[in-house]
């Protein structure tokens, strides 16, 4: 077998940072639906700056801490002069110091309805998919099948179900996104500059990711990278889609073979872009699509990975290679992977021993 080991290193720094101040955030504190959200008339704040939020805009400052207010509410009030940094009229981009002292007026908003709160169970499984953990930030290998946030007719995400877990932490953001069918390493901040470094690191392309993806048919050897722009576009039934169009985005992946089985190939995919559904689209263009994509793998292909015992998308986000955001320390994480996409594995090489005897 030519499969790549796993590295050595699964660096899992599980220390707790002292608990900050409870209250100051009610994100994840979920309960149980309450039905129609309440108008509720807020008075005055005086918020003073902490370093976290230094060198942030007044208007994200004010859209973080007035959840729910329309944001052409918030230019209005900072436009009128009624938010203050100290003392003195501000502009929407104004930049915020640490130890600045900001005036929030009374605002009127519309609460949402409480949402349902995650259970314990999946509290659980999502705290022991922790894989890393400092005082910036927290690594979690996601399962198949949960989204990273809530929406589009689901209750709650992986982002929900950490806040609700940790009803003490200040701060928990989503760095960058999974597919919610794709398994594997997310990324989450701890803190707003740890937020902003590695998302800077994302766009000058410093942190590298490498996803295991099990194709159909034999991938070629010559094939190292595919280089074609993506569009993306809607269904009929509103459903989202990309597709290979001159119209698209420049988008980049390479690619490398690992092991060949009868029918199938296990590759490592790399994202030099960022792009939905990149490696998805890139490897269904070269053709030959993930297994198990219901998306972009053909019905005939879908019924044959079916009756291997196939029950999941085959692509799983194995590697991150980055800087730790704080002290630069390079870190290289990789996630094991989970029993579906191993048991796919095993049966494709179960059936190629028998082959070669």
């Amino acid at each position: 077998m030519s499969r790549k080991p796993v590295a050595k290193k699964h660096a899992r720094s599980r220390q707790r940072p002292p608990a900050p101040t409870a209250g100051n955030n009610k994100e994840g504190a979920g309960t149980q639906p309450s039905g129609v959200g309440q108008e509720v008339r807020q008075g005055v704040q005086w918020v003073t700056v902490d370093e976290d939020n230094d060198d942030q805009r007044v208007d994200n400052f004010l859209m973080s801490r007035l959840r729910g207010v329309p944001r052409s509410i918030i230019y209005r009030i900072v436009r009128k002069g009624e938010v203050r940094v100290n003392k003195g009229r501000v502009k929407p981009d104004t930049r915020l110091r640490a130890g600045d002292t900001v005036r929030i007026p009374p605002i009127v908003r519309k609460e949402k309805p409480e949402q349902v709160k995650p259970g314990s169970r999946v509290q659980g499984v999502m705290e022991a998919a922790v894989i890393f953990e400092n005082e910036q930030m927290l690594v979690v290998n996601k399962p198949s099948g949960i989204a990273v946030h809530g929406g589009s007719g689901l209750s709650f995400g992986l982002i929900e179900v950490l806040r609700s877990a940790r009803p003490d932490s200040r701060f928990l953001e989503l760095v960058h996104r999974l597919d919610r069918d794709t398994s594997g390493l997310v990324m989450i901040a701890k803190k707003r500059s740890a937020l902003r470094y590695l998302q800077d690191e994302l766009r000058q392309k410093r942190v590298r990711k490498f996803y295991h993806a099990l194709v159909a048919g034999s991938w070629p050897e010559g094939v190292g990278r595919v280089n074609e722009p993506l569009l993306r576009y809607e269904m009929p039934n509103g459903e989202r889609r990309v597709r290979v169009d001159k119209a698209g985005k420049e988008s980049l992946t390479t690619f490398w073979c690992l092991e060949r089985f009868q029918g199938y190939t296990l590759v490592e995919a790399s994202p030099v872009t960022g792009r939905t559904h990149q490696i998805r689209v890139h490897s269904a263009w070269a053709g030959h699509p993930i297994a198990g994509d219901d998306k972009y793998m053909d019905e005939v292909s879908m019924k044959a990975f079916r009756s291997i015992g196939g029950q999941r998308l085959m692509l799983h986000a194995r590697a991150l290679e980055f800087r730790l955001p704080g002290s630069d320390e390079p870190m290289r994480l990789e996630a094991p992977y989970d029993e579906a996409f191993e048991r796919v594995l095993r049966t494709l090489g179960a059936r190629k021993t028998g082959s070669e005897k």
